[in-house]
């Protein structure tokens, strides 16, 4: 019903957030920086009510949006799924979204770019498991093309690191069971058994200098 504005009080509990009461009694809660719009002996409609609460959902499911970002980068689709499991009106997601796109705090080719860039730092993957793991995460196709041709990292150059970050604990196995530990590990990362077994060679050479290389069959790597 409308109402006037009676009195505006900031939440004890949270002081980013008002009470507005209308004809002396409380009617809803804002954002302090949607009451601040507001003075007393104000009239408000239902309309402006409506309009009141609606601006209020938005700026929940964004300072929801916010707190989920703070951890790290997130994809718009994380964004979305993560304020629809919370109970925000479809509408209220739309409209926080667009605020943070329109100051990047959601930006899907920054996210891909750091994505990528924090896996071939960390644990290397192949393009292809890059690929999948981004497109799972929501991220269009031509973006992740975009932002994997910008890094051009071969596979083979992204295999042999991480064979070199992982063989260390291997280091006093047999050469088969090197093989096959190794091997396995990098194809569980995406890499084909051809660049798995040359990544695997290179890191025994590099471990075991005074050892022959040898050569053992592709077939030494099982997942």
């Amino acid at each position: 019903m409308p109402g006037t504005i009676t009195a505006l009080v900031v939440q004890q509990k949270n002081k980013d957030r008002v009470n507005v009461y209308l004809d002396g009694k409380f009617a809803f809660g804002l954002a302090a920086i949607e009451a601040a719009r507001l003075k007393r002996g104000q009239v408000l409609s239902d309309a402006d009510i409506d309009r009141l609460r609606n601006a209020d959902d938005v700026e929940k499911a964004r300072e929801k949006a916010l707190r989920y970002l703070a951890s790290r980068p997130r994809s718009e689709w994380e964004v979305r799924q993560n304020l629809k499991k919370a109970g925000f009106e479809a509408e209220s997601v739309d409209r926080a979204v667009e605020r943070l796109k329109d100051v990047a705090l959601i930006d899907d080719a920054a996210f891909a770019r750091y994505w990528v860039d924090n896996r071939t730092q960390f644990n290397p993957r192949s393009a292809a498991a890059l690929r999948l793991e981004l497109r799972r995460k929501g991220v269009d196709r031509t973006v992740i093309e975009a932002v994997l041709k910008a890094i051009d990292l071969p596979d083979e150059s992204a295999a042999l690191r991480a064979a070199l970050a992982r063989a260390d604990r291997y280091r006093q196995a047999p050469r088969p069971e090197f093989t096959q530990k190794l091997g396995a590990y990098l194809v569980r990362r995406g890499f084909d058994y051809a660049t798995a077994r040359e990544a695997v060679d290179e890191a025994w050479r590099r471990i075991h200098p005074a050892a022959e290389a040898g050569n053992y069959p592709v077939d030494d790597i099982e997942e």
